[in-house]
Order: C-alpha cells, then structure tokens, then sequence
C-alpha cells in the first residue's frame, strides 16, 4: 500500500528501482557519447545513420512500452518485466561492442532499446502504484534523480577512457557490461505487489475510459515528441563546431549532474504547485536551448548543456505524474504504455528529419525545427490544461 501522506520515507520498492536504475544508465550512459564517434569510424554519413539508429531503438521502446503496459495491467504483474528488461539492456553491450557495420551497431542497439521498451511501463506503473498521488512527483523526482546521476557517472568514466584511451571506442563499449550485470543482479530483491490489476480486470474495470484531460495531455506531448530528437544530435553538434572527444563527454556530463541534482526538489515542487505550470516553464526553456544550439557556438554550449538538464529535470518527473494522475487507478501501466507508444513514434520520425537536416542543410537546422515544433506543443499544452481546470470545476 502507498505509504500514508504524512510519511516522509520513500517506499523500498521505489529505492531499489532507484539503484537499479542508477547502474543500469552507469552502463548506457559510458556508451552514449561514446557512440557517435564510432559511428564516423563506420560510416561517412552519421547523422542520417544515427537517426535511423536512435529513432528506430526509440520507435521499438514506444512499441514494446505500449505492449508491456497493457500486458502488466492485465496481468497484474510488474516484476518479471522489470527483470527480462533489464537483462536484456545489459546483453546488448558487449554486442556493440562486436558491430562491424553500423547496422550491426542497429541490431544491438534494438536489443537494449527492447529491454527498456519492456520494463519501462511496468517499472513506472509500480512506482506510482507505490507512491500514491500526494507524493507522485516525489517519487518520479527521486527515480529521476538516481537514474541521471547514473548516466553522470557513466559519462564521466567515458570521458575519463576517452582521454586515456583515444580511439577503443569498442573496449570503452564493452566495458558497459559489468555495472549492467549488477543492476539485473538487484531486481532479485524486487517484490511483486499485491494482484489488484488482476482482480480489476476481472471486474471489468480495466476498460475504465480515459478522460478528455488525459486525451488532450497526451497529445500535447506526442507534438512535443516530434520537436524533441534524440539527444545524440547535441553530441553532435557540439563536435562538428571543433570540440575535442574528451570535451563532449565532459558537457554531456555537465547537463547529467544537472538533471541529477535538479529532479528530486523539481520534483517536489511539482507535488506542491502542480504539474502544469512546471511543465510548461521546461518546454519553454527547451525551446530556448535549441535556439542557442542553432545559434551560439564556442563556451555558451557549456551553459546550453547545463539548461537542458534543468529542462529534463523540471519535465521527465512530472510528466510521468501528470499522466498517472490523469489516468484511471486500474490503467496507469496501459496509459504510461499508450503515451510512451506515441512519444517515441513521434521522436523516430523527428530523429530521422533531424539527421537528415543535419547532414543535407546543416548542424544547426535540427535545432530550428524543434524550437517550431516546441511552439505547437505548448499551444497544445495550454489547452489542454485549460480542459483540466474546466473539469475540475464542473465537478465541483
């Protein structure tokens, strides 16, 4: 059961997910700016074969969060999805590391991107199951925060091998094993919660509509899906302006502590002032921050970098809170899948027109299109909470 509002301990579920998923983005995040710079040792058109890449692995995330979601609702099991996830993330290190061609590098990259496609939904469901609406973005905010302070320390590594191994860029990949097999090694301490899904769908709850709010909320975000592609394209950005290997990783280190340090007490925040207003004011820094991408060059990325780790601090949380405050209590993992699924369809096809821009246009001309693309989000997002403010007045 959630734990009671006045409780200030986080539930032990919501803890071990926290360190599980902190060694699990040690091992995705040594790999992640490290990935670019073997992509231009196996391709002469990165961009376009990193979009295909990256959007491709977010596209089958959003397809498996979708399945995995609604299969754990019915179920009423988390666990085992959470387990098979995470191992398979940590297998497809050393197979990367092994790619010959990047679409061996494709392969594999769809493996990990499987795994967090299939415990993503479940894991969320089971941390908002755990939290209870009082303290929601609490618990996203604290899951936030050990899963980026992960992928700081796994860009810190990278950094750190790629200036004391210049060019084994395969040894660096591999070595995103080890702290992977530990992290599946922790989901043995994971409990499975009590069956109340089940039960609710054997009384027909889990056919609960989803409300116009929710409708209109996850609509706004799949726009914004479309603006945001994937993050490899600031990597990129920053080395195609002359920046050295070790540079980039130390920057992508940067905006990591950020997010890091931010997402807990954001999190709270959004617990005490509400999700909307928060979510706004992280799409309209957004928007700012691929602005200057576009436009600055030079020492102004060291800020850039630092900003979008507010933006994912002040957003990543509290949209997932957002959406389970929104959705019927008998279909939080349906409803997280079911976004996650339009989320990350919109993000292949803003990744594969971004490398696409990048490589024919130019390394600004993905930035401009996600500023355009922020815009609509935010005309969507207003409306949307709008909708919210109409129906809780009606209902009272």
């Amino acid at each position: 059961m959630p734990p009671p509002p006045e409780s200030n301990r986080l539930p032990r579920a919501v803890i071990v997910i926290g360190w599980i998923s902190l060694l699990t983005d040690v091992a995705g995040e040594m790999i992640y700016p490290v990935l670019p710079l073997f992509l231009m040792t196996l391709t002469g058109r990165p961009g376009l074969a990193l979009g295909i890449i990256e959007g491709g692995a977010e596209a089958l995330v959003a397809l498996m969060k979708g399945f995995s979601g609604w299969h754990s609702d019915r179920a009423g099991r988390r666990v085992p999805y959470i387990r098979w996830g995470y191992g398979a993330s940590a297998l497809s290190k050393p197979l990367i590391a092994m790619a010959a061609t990047w679409g061996g590098v494709f392969g594999a990259r769809l493996l990990d991107r499987l795994g967090k496609g299939l415990r993503g939904s479940a894991r969320d469901a089971l941390l908002a199951d755990a939290a209870g609406t009082v303290q929601r973005g609490r618990v996203f905010g604290f899951h936030s925060a050990m899963d980026t302070a992960g992928a700081a320390i796994g860009v810190l590594l990278a950094t750190a091998l790629l200036w004391g191994l210049p060019g084994q860029y395969r040894l660096i990949i591999a070595l995103g094993l080890l702290p992977g097999l530990v992290a599946v090694g922790l989901t043995t301490l994971l409990d499975e919660p009590a069956p109340v899904s089940a039960l609710r769908a054997e009384a027909g709850e889990l056919h609960a509509p989803f409300s116009i709010p929710f409708i209109t909320a996850a609509a706004a975000l799949v726009v914004f899906g479309l603006a945001n592609s994937c993050d490899t394209f600031l990597l990129l950005r920053v080395r195609a302006s002359g920046w050295q290997d070790w540079q980039v990783g130390l920057a992508y280190a940067g905006y990591n502590l950020m997010y890091a340090a931010a997402a807990y007490p954001l999190g709270r925040l959004s617990d005490r002032v509400g999700r909307w207003p928060v979510m706004v004011v992280g799409w309209m820094l957004y928007a700012m921050v691929y602005a200057g991408f576009a436009s600055l060059s030079g020492n102004a990325y060291w800020g850039l970098f630092a900003a979008y780790g507010l933006y994912m601090a002040l957003t990543d949380g509290a949209a997932k809170a957002l959406l389970a405050d929104l959705a019927p209590p008998s279909r939080k993992g349906t409803a997280l899948g079911a976004v996650s699924t339009g989320v990350g369809l919109a993000n292949l096809v803003g990744s594969v027109a971004a490398g696409v821009l990048f490589d024919r246009v130019g390394p600004a001309a993905p930035f401009w299109l996600g500023c355009g693309g922020t815009a609509l989000a935010l005309l969507l997002l207003a409306g949307a909470w709008a909708v919210r403010r109409r129906a809780t007045r009606e209902a009272r």
